[in-house]
């Protein structure tokens, strides 16, 4: 289940990446894309914390779950800027890439090592 963790995030990463390129300009991105993406980051969650009850744990996927969780504390944040038509701060969208790609590649190393 940690290969459909994965996948379900790698998905959701374009969907990021597709919309930080319009908030790096100071546009809003497209809600359609922004819901798309929140969908698929909570279904990854879910998917990962699902994994890691039925017993297919160890120590790199719960740090990668810790990770993305923090990731989308910080992602419901740029989500309320974006619902109130504000366009997100470079470094908060940045600060949530980071932490999006510390978690991915967190859980890619444990589903190469498992």
């Amino acid at each position: 289940m940690l290969k459909y963790a994965l996948l379900i995030f790698l998905v959701a990463a374009m969907g990021g990446l597709f919309m930080a390129s319009y908030v790096l300009r100071g546009r809003l991105a497209p809600w359609a894309v922004s819901l798309l993406h929140a969908l698929l980051g909570a279904a990854g969650l879910m998917v990962l914390g699902g994994s890691l009850l039925l017993g297919d744990a160890g120590t790199l996927p719960i740090v990668a779950l810790c990770v993305l969780v923090m990731t989308a504390l910080l992602g419901f944040y740029l989500a309320s800027l974006h619902y109130g038509q504000k366009v997100a701060m470079r470094k908060v969208v940045l600060t949530h890439a980071g932490f999006a790609v510390t978690g991915v590649t967190v859980l890619l190393i444990a589903v190469l090592l498992g």
